[in-house]
């Protein structure tokens, strides 16, 4: 068992325990494995924390032998937002492609399987489902991360995954309560703000988390967004109306209420985080998440000790951060008697159903073709027309449909666009080759429409691969909505392409 530094006295040690921090490396770092000591409970991992499956194992088992029971927490959701395979691009199409399926027993076996490789992998705590309704289009953060529009079909496959996921003995956390999807603002930015009725948030963004609860979800992750039916005064993560009346009151959750990213700009550059983490606590989370982009130990330090000294001055109730670091303790009980002991195959390999991604990936495709189109046997040129990625996703995750159309079509030939003359550096680009135009949420993206309309005028054969949000009209001789700009969706695409 983890034996605590004797130095540390209960209020520090509940302090820390409700940490979830970051760090640089791929090893844990000395300051990380002296605060595990001190009674730091959660360590949260990115993708520059794992090069492998092996290393990521390794890792984990280095964190293990200085304290048995933390929690190791990723924000792997499959689809755009990956970790295990930030390079690579994920085995799993994400949520919006399953929701086109809307097959949710198709939805709890990729769930599962996730699951299962994290953990073979030492990982027992996912930042995932995202149960957001995507009710507005326009959404900049959220878009394929979310099963839909529907709030009953996000609510049936938020149940189904929050159930795959922790029959893997991995803790699921459905996000960003009470609800992300119906905002214009990133809140990695800005504050977010979203001006329903209590009516509507009821039936809309509040029904995945009720289907969540009733699931068992093991967490609920808070959003950084204000909504004034709720709260006029204090964004959801910060307000104890949202969090304890709302969540733990009127819809009888009694999980871990855990932060989103406390150094996001909706908090860090309005309340700060010290500040931010002491009213999260006292609002009713009970654990902060910090390391997304400060990850040391003076981050840890500073917020560590803005929690003891506001217990000190009678700002936080001393029963309250210890109630929430006792809930800490319980999840991270749940996950050592939930494992399932270690995995059948290599830390982090596809398990028995390895191919259940690409298997959802290519049912969630939508076809439309004129008649005119047969597959291409020549390699094509592939204009990929590039947004700004948001920092969900960033952009060391490769996507698109040009490395899968090489295995198919050897000697294609692929380029990068954006801004206002991209249709007419396509076609200088592609000179006689076939185009293919992959595109991501084009009805948000005026100069991506305005380069598809160059490139369909001039040449009425290209093939259009949308792989966010399909709200535009299919156009080209062959449209694919993808419904996700996963590998395997564009695996799924190019075997279209090609007539695999």
């Amino acid at each position: 068992m983890t034996t605590f530094a004797s130095d540390t006295d209960t209020l520090t040690r509940d302090a820390l325990t409700v940490l979830q921090p970051g760090f640089t490396g791929t090893a844990a770092p000395d300051w990380l494995l002296r605060r595990l000591g001190e009674g730091l409970a959660s360590v949260g991992l990115f993708g520059r924390n794992i090069s492998s499956p092996d290393q990521l194992a390794a890792l984990t088992a280095q964190l293990r032998a200085e304290r048995d029971d933390v929690l190791v927490a990723i924000d792997e959701e499959g689809g755009d937002v990956t970790r295990l395979e930030v390079r690579t691009g994920s085995s799993f199409p994400g949520n919006h492609a399953l929701g086109a399926v809307d097959d949710v027993e198709l939805t709890r076996e990729v769930a599962a399987e996730l699951g299962r490789r994290l953990a073979a992998c030492g990982v027992n705590f996912n930042w995932a489902p995202s149960a957001d309704v995507n009710s507005n289009p326009d959404n900049p953060v959220i878009g394929v991360r979310s099963f839909g529009a529907d709030p009953a079909l996000v609510a049936r496959h938020t149940a189904a995954y929050v159930t795959g996921l922790q029959s893997a003995g991995v803790a699921a956390c459905t996000k960003h309560f009470p609800g992300h999807g119906d905002t214009n603002v990133d809140s990695h930015h800005a504050m977010p703000r979203i001006d329903a009725e209590p009516a509507v948030l009821g039936e809309r963004e509040l029904a995945p988390f009720r289907a969540a609860i009733a699931a068992g979800t093991r967490a609920v992750m808070s959003a950084h967004i204000l909504v004034p039916a709720l709260d006029p005064d204090r964004p959801a993560t910060l307000s104890g109306k949202v969090l304890t009346e709302l969540l733990r009151g009127d819809l009888g959750y009694d999980g871990l209420i855990v932060t989103d990213g406390m150094e996001m700009q909706a908090i860090s550059a309005t309340y700060g985080i010290e500040r931010g983490s002491v009213l999260a606590v006292a609002a009713g989370a009970d654990a902060i998440c910090v390391g997304g982009g400060l990850a040391d130990d003076e981050t840890v330090r500073r917020l560590r000790d803005a929690l003891v000294a506001a217990v000190r001055a009678g700002e936080l109730p001393e029963e309250r951060l210890a109630d929430a670091a006792e809930r800490v303790r319980r999840l991270a009980a749940w996950t050592a008697s939930a494992s399932g002991g270690p995995a059948a195959t290599g830390a982090g390999e596809p398990g028995a159903d390895g191919e259940v991604g690409l298997r959802a990936a290519r049912r969630a495709l939508r076809v439309t073709s004129t008649e005119s189109f047969t597959p291409l046997t020549t390699a094509p040129y592939v204009a990929a027309l590039t947004p700004v990625a948001n920092i969900a996703v960033g952009d060391e995750t490769p996507w698109g449909v040009a490395a899968e159309l090489t295995t198919l079509l050897p000697a294609t030939e692929a380029g990068t666009f954006g801004g206002p003359d991209a249709g007419g550096a396509v076609l200088a680009a592609a000179g006689e080759r076939r185009v293919v135009a992959v595109v991501r949420d084009e009805h948000r993206h005026r100069w991506m429409a305005d380069a598809l309309d160059t490139l369909l005028e001039a040449r009425p054969d290209t093939v259009v691969v949308e792989m966010g949000v399909p709200q535009a009209a299919p156009r080209g001789a062959l449209h694919i909505a993808t419904y996700g700009a996963a590998r395997v969706c564009g695996r799924a695409a190019a075997e279209v392409i090609a007539g695999v």
